[in-house]
């Protein structure tokens, strides 16, 4: 028998596991994902039969679904020619189900790691209130591009695409279509025209492409039913997504009903359009009035909820009247007793992606470790997870230096390059033989910082001259 002191580090070796074995069929979904983009690519209205063959292992690949007799049709009409709208969301419907599948299994593994359990999902109602035609002219339009291909993509055929967002952008139920065209087309535009790309976006594109043709169907987009949610709010950290003309905060944080039910993980989010020249610190400037929660987190508080809309995937729909600033909750307590306990939300059908899985967890006891050329990387129970230092934003305190310092770490575990990371939100380090926490959200509430002062300075500059420069265009 193994000495008893040998137990606690095979315990943990088994947690370890799931994180680090390949997943069955993982790389067979992905592959055939891959082919479709390439079909992508070249278009489908006339394809070569190398990308014949591309759309025939999507169709493999699927053959034992319930899919697997419309995309067999599907792929049979792309190869003659004769492909109609209805065979294009068969084929889109067959790259997401494989996304999805991919999603569900590497869920699974981030779940057996961390012993979460998880809610169960349930159908969306049909919601009568969407125009059909919009709905007919868009996937008309995303039909016409996939036929195309993203080399013959031009602006004519892009543009054609602005009058159908006009058109939705009024209509509640549509908006979500919408913006989700207009950004694609947006990206389209400024790539076209695609002959003279030489290389593509085909991943992302193809994304794009498939989301927006399954919403084209009625009640796909249809919103999320909501339950009045009452309790307290314990912050665990804020992953900050920057574009070049919009920012958006997630605030990951564990629920406790008022009720006594279980803890649920859930999100809050707000998202702001931004100009370019904000950047860094300044982004929190654009973000803050949008969401006392990000003040609440920066100063290191609770909040109280009162009925505050939440839906089954674990959004809270936010209305400040709604919440006030409860007591001081510390980032690390929280992970260490309420995280352990909390349910995780099930993820929405259209939602269920490699690049979405975003695991809240809490990582201590590790080594850290940089090798030449090499990610930082977390050691513990003879196994290595990477840090995804490029996702730890300039706008706040927390560096990759302050991570390969640390000893406990709040991140989200994520998949990318065939691998799970782990996105540091917060580490404990020592400092001058005091330990401190060092949150990268630390500044979303104002900040003393010199650093995160000078960035909210030059964007409370920027925003001025832009206002200045706007007044005097309507004044004309």
């Amino acid at each position: 028998m193994p000495p008893r002191a040998a137990e606690p580090a095979a315990t943990e070796e088994r947690r370890a596991d799931p994180l680090t074995t390949p997943v069955d069929g993982l790389g067979e979904a992905l592959a055939a994902v891959d082919a479709f983009d390439r079909a992508l690519v070249a278009g489908l209205l006339r394809p070569q039969p190398a990308r014949v063959a591309d759309l025939t292992e999507v169709a493999r690949a699927v053959a034992g679904s319930p899919l697997a007799a419309r995309v067999a049709e599907a792929v049979e009409k792309v190869a003659a020619g004769a492909a109609g709208e209805d065979h294009l969301v068969a084929l889109a419907a067959a790259r997401t189900a494989l996304l999805g599948a991919a999603h569900d299994a590497l869920t699974a593994r981030a779940d057996e790691s961390t012993g979460r359990a998880r809610g169960e999902a349930t159908a969306a109602a049909p919601d009568g209130r969407q125009t059909v035609n919009l709905l007919l002219a868009a996937r008309t339009w995303l039909a016409d591009l996939a036929r195309a291909g993203w080399q013959g993509i031009d602006h004519e055929l892009v543009g054609s695409a602005a009058q159908i967002v006009s058109a939705m952008l009024p209509d509640p139920a549509l908006r979500r279509l919408a913006t989700l065209l207009d950004g694609f087309a947006a990206e389209l535009a400024a790539s076209c025209p695609g002959a003279s790309l030489d290389r593509f976006p085909a991943r992302r594109w193809g994304d794009l492409w498939a989301r927006a043709l399954l919403l084209t169907r009625p009640c796909a987009a249809a919103p999320r039913p909501t339950a009045p949610a009452t309790g307290r709010l314990l912050p665990l950290g804020i992953d900050l997504h920057e574009h070049a003309t919009a920012a958006q905060a997630q605030v990951h944080a564990v629920f406790e009903p008022a009720d006594g039910g279980a803890p649920r993980l859930v999100r809050a989010s707000v998202s702001v359009p931004k100009p370019d020249t904000v950047v860094a610190a300044g982004v929190w400037q654009l973000l803050r009035p949008h969401l006392p929660l990000l003040t609440a987190l920066g100063e290191g508080r609770s909040m109280q909820l009162t009925d505050m809309p939440l839906t089954e995937e674990g959004d809270l729909i936010w209305e400040d009247q709604r919440a006030r600033a409860g007591e001081p909750a510390d980032a690390f307590a929280t992970a260490r007793v309420a995280l352990p306990a909390a349910t995780a939300p099930p993820t929405a059908p259209l939602d269920r992606h490699t690049a979405r899985l975003a695991e809240p967890v809490f990582l201590e006891g590790y080594a850290t470790r940089q090798d030449a050329g090499s990610p930082l990387t977390l050691d513990f129970a003879g196994h290595s997870l990477a840090v995804d230092t490029d996702r730890i934003p300039a706008a706040g305190p927390l560096t990759p230096e302050a991570v390969a310092a640390s000893s406990a770490c709040i991140g989200l575990l994520r998949w990318d390059d065939g691998e799970f990371h782990v996105q540091p939100l917060a580490v404990e380090t020592t400092v001058r033989r005091r330990t401190v926490a060092l949150q990268a959200g630390a500044w979303a509430g104002g900040t003393t910082d010199k650093t995160g002062v000078k960035a909210e300075k030059a964007a409370t500059d920027a925003v001025t001259v832009l206002r200045e420069r706007a007044g005097r265009l309507l004044r004309k």
